[in-house]
């Protein structure tokens, strides 16, 4: 079957209008493949997510969540972190790699949780970038998802992507960011996020995309940059963690099917 790929069959510029149209229908296609999209990291409450978020810096959020449960239970507040022995913290955060530098960071934005915040996450991007190791896209992660508070979280997938479908030429994480927002409600922008994140883990990696089991490559002006094979595609399709995409250790009862398990997207199987 022939794909009218956006961009390329037209021989000409796209219009703002209609990067505009073609960027909320790929968003709108990827909310129906991923119908429960998350954030993959297992959290009860901000604190935890903030210092989860942390930890998968060059990791997966498979071994984060590996790692927390005896992270929080010896720590399960900042005033602990905050107090907690050097030492004893890198022992544990040792499977996430880079655990010493990580180390330092959970320590110091708990220090500053108790210091400047009276020991509570706060809800304002302006002030949990002030936070060590905390950077926009950590932010955005915490607001978006324990406070609900919109924000575009541009991580590596979100860049890969976002430049791959031609929605911006940006290759600054903040100027992606303003870009990116600029296409989208801001209502849209948590959502969006998971939406675009998830769809580069699952299926559009990398080196090798599976263009050819890509539910949007109609509309994709880079659809032939990997694998256009149905067949050979479906191959190269992978996930972060083992069992139903999505999974997690500790799901939410949100997204469990009937049986308990996490259910997967519409198409997975």
């Amino acid at each position: 079957m022939t794909k009218a790929i956006a961009g390329k069959s037209a021989g000409k510029p796209e219009s703002r209008t209609a990067l505009v149209r073609r960027a909320r229908r790929i968003n709108r296609e990827l909310a129906e493949v991923y119908p429960y999209a998350h954030p993959e990291l297992d959290f009860e409450n901000p604190f935890q997510l903030l210092v989860a978020t942390v930890l998968s810096a060059q990791t997966t959020d498979l071994r984060v969540n590996q790692t927390t449960p005896a992270l929080f239970a010896k720590y399960p507040t900042p005033e602990d972190l905050a107090a907690a022995n050097p030492e004893e913290v890198e022992e544990i955060l040792r499977p996430c790699g880079f655990f010493r530098a990580k180390t330092r960071s959970v320590i110091g934005l708990s220090k500053g949780l108790v210091e400047q915040f009276g020991g509570e996450v706060p809800g304002r991007l302006e002030d949990l970038v002030t936070l060590p190791g905390v950077g926009r896209k950590t932010a955005f992660v915490v607001l978006g998802n324990a406070f609900g508070r919109p924000g575009i979280t541009v991580d590596t997938h979100f860049q890969r992507l976002v430049r791959r479908w031609r929605w911006t030429e940006e290759t600054d994480p903040d100027k992606i960011e303003a870009a990116i927002g600029t296409l989208f409600p801001k209502g849209d922008w948590t959502d969006l996020s998971h939406h675009v994140i998830w769809h580069g883990r699952r299926i559009c990696h990398a080196r090798k995309p599976a263009c050819g089991a890509c539910p949007i490559a109609p509309l994709c002006p880079a659809y032939g940059e990997g694998e256009t094979d149905p067949e050979k595609a479906k191959k190269l399709l992978k996930y972060e963690k083992g069992g139903f995409p999505g999974q997690r250790l500790n799901p939410p009862q949100a997204y469990l099917d009937a049986g308990g398990r996490a259910a997967p997207p519409l198409g997975a199987g």
